[in-house]
């Protein structure tokens, strides 16, 4: 391992100044619920009987304490093809853990939507806030205090983070998050763009396009391409909380069951009691937050986690901001490619070394902190080497040295890019987010008349009747948190990627958000202040010049914005469950906090 770069020393330092006083009130709760609420012998003998009077296999054990009791905490459902595998989880985790002495109970089940099944929708409203419902969720499972680790079973967008934040707050127990897999490869992804924009064009017929996400999207395990749900599992094993090398094993091989079995061992051996204690508390530190995000943009993670990053730190006491990643982007070099900043999926980037291939380089030339605490011992180092079976045992093995695809797959020494394609964008319109990763560097600037809309559909609608067929630069606005929930735009991706492709000038100016999934068009995303309660996108007016440029980090307006009123947001929170949530819309902070009305409201 390489010395730290001094950038990344530097951003990790000033994270540290800045969250000491938050970290350790943090820290001293973490201590303060070990030493009185932390394990089964602070409740009472009626407390107990409840927690284990359906446990009949494991009654006597749990009873008496004989070994660690795990609680397992699922994001089962069998509409999610992620976390369809997940149903058989618990049963077979209950005999593993029976293996090493220790006992398995699932603790609670957490809510978990789909976004490709919502886009566009009105549910997908209650997306971003099902990751503070999530959380809480998580908290109800873990506040029987029954349990002595936690074995967090999620993959998908806000779910792994909503596992991690709730978690956290039960810090002194140790934690492993356990993923399921990605589905096999389906339809090429260029294949599957071109007749999702053929089908914006109306050159494609309903028929075509659901034949084609069909073909995408076919069996039991995560959707390949490299989005939020994918960039989560990239993250944990860089927070060091997966067994190495789990991310992207398929489901149902001999291999994920190996990995999942070593991960219910590995949690029963890192409780308070033993000699091993890994509380969750002192893994997710300053340092491996710092890695995280260093990992995100090495890979051309997806923009959800400048949100997710900032929310999940908070749960831990650390404050990050959207500086902190523009800096370590600046220092972080592009080494991998994958759909939809380039041809293959998750599938074959596992094939070309993967997410232990990046780790070893990242070590290697001191982008990352190799000096933490993880679930695995060895630190940082052992997540460098890939998993495999030998007859029946589970071990790693080092990688080639060469990547086994350089398309996709590269060596810092010879990037893609030498930065991380994810960049702070601000200017008298606000502060933003590009991804540069995706898009190509000759459309990293637009200067644009605005077309101003309130809802993608409208986008949309003014696409089909052929009023955006030039240089343009589309807002959409009253799509952040407090607006609507923040909702994904996915929809808008095939009409503004038609527009791009006939040689026109076209940029995305949102207060909402368009995640890993977004492609080829230029886009500031998550714009803050958002356009309701103060934000001046809400003063912009069609055929205001505004100017988007990646490369000097600008997003600004040359219009006189003095004097004008702001526009009305529109009303439509009803129907679908979205009025239950007015509360989160209600106390929902910045996107660059995170956008959380509950981590807003408890004070964190």
């Amino acid at each position: 391992m390489s010395r730290l770069n001094p950038a990344v020393a530097r951003v990790t330092d000033r994270i540290i100044e800045r969250s000491a006083a938050s970290r350790k009130r943090y820290l001293d709760l973490m201590e303060h619920e070990a030493n009185n609420r932390g394990s089964r012998q602070f409740l009472s003998c009626s407390n107990l009987a409840h927690g284990f009077a359906a446990a009949l296999d494991d009654k006597p054990a749990i009873a008496g304490s004989r070994g660690p009791n795990l609680g397992i905490v699922t994001s089962y459902n069998d509409m999610l093809s992620a976390h369809q595998p997940y149903g058989r989880y618990p049963e077979a985790m209950k005999l593993w853990a029976r293996e090493v002495g220790a006992t398995a109970q699932v603790a609670g089940g957490v809510p978990a939507m789909c976004d490709g099944v919502t886009q566009g929708q009105p549910g997908m409203e209650l997306s971003l806030f099902s990751r503070d419902a999530i959380a809480q969720a998580t908290a109800i499972a873990m506040s029987h205090a029954m349990f002595d680790g936690m074995a967090l079973l999620g993959v998908c967008d806000k779910i792994v983070p909503g596992l991690l934040i709730g978690a956290l707050r039960f810090g002194h127990l140790p934690a492993v998050f356990i993923p399921a897999g990605p589905m096999p490869t389906g339809m090429a992804n260029k294949e599957k763009q071109k007749i999702r924009q053929l089908y914006a064009e109306g050159k494609a017929t309903r028929d075509d396009l659901l034949a084609s996400e069909s073909a995408s999207y076919h069996s039991p395990g995560t959707c390949t391409f490299y989005g939020t749900a994918n960039s989560n599992q990239m993250m944990m094993e860089l927070m060091g909380l997966h067994i190495p090398g789990a991310a992207f094993v398929p489901p149902a091989n001999a291999l994920r069951q190996a990995l999942t079995r070593a991960a219910v061992h590995r949690l029963a051996g890192m409780g308070m009691n033993s000699a091993d204690y890994r509380p969750l508390a002192k893994v997710v530190d300053e340092k491996a937050v710092v890695n995280a995000c260093v990992g995100l943009l090495a890979t051309g993670g997806s923009t959800n986690h400048a949100i997710h990053l900032p929310a999940m730190a908070r749960a831990a006491g650390i404050v990050i901001d959207w500086q902190d990643i523009d800096e370590l982007s600046a220092a972080v070099p592009l080494i991998a490619r994958v759909y939809p900043n380039g041809e293959g999926d998750v599938n074959a980037f596992h094939a070309a070394g993967g997410i232990g291939y990046v780790v070893r380089e990242l070590l290697g030339a001191g982008l990352i902190h190799g000096d933490v605490l993880t679930v695995a011992t060895g630190g940082m180092a052992a997540y460098a080497q890939e998993p495999a079976m030998d007859g029946d045992k589970l071990q790693w093995r080092d990688l080639p040295n060469a990547s086994g695809d350089d398309a996709m797959l590269r060596p810092v020494s010879a990037p893609f890019s030498p930065d991380g394609g994810m960049r702070l964008v601000s200017g008298n319109l606000g502060r933003g987010i590009f991804k540069t990763s995706a898009v190509d560097p000759s459309r990293w600037t637009v200067e644009a008349p605005a077309r101003v809309f309130d809802t993608q559909e409208a986008v949309i609608d003014a696409f089909k009747a052929g009023e955006l067929d030039r240089d343009v630069i589309v807002v959409v606005r009253f799509q952040g948190p407090r607006a609507n929930g923040m909702p994904e735009l996915h929809k808008l991706t095939p009409p503004l990627g038609v527009l791009q492709d006939r040689g026109h000038k076209v940029a995305l100016v949102t207060d909402g958000r368009m995640s890993g999934a977004s492609g080829k068009v230029p886009a500031a995303i998550h714009v803050t202040p958002e356009a309701l309660g103060g934000g001046m996108l809400a003063l912009l007016q069609d055929g205001d010049i505004v100017r988007l440029c990646a490369k000097d980090g600008v997003i600004e307006t040359k219009a006189d914005l003095s004097g004008r009123l702001p526009a009305s947001a529109p009303d439509e929170t009803e129907g679908m469950g979205r009025e239950l949530f007015a509360i989160f819309r209600a106390g929902a902070d910045s996107a660059e906090k995170g956008a959380s009305a509950m981590l807003a409201l408890a004070g964190l």
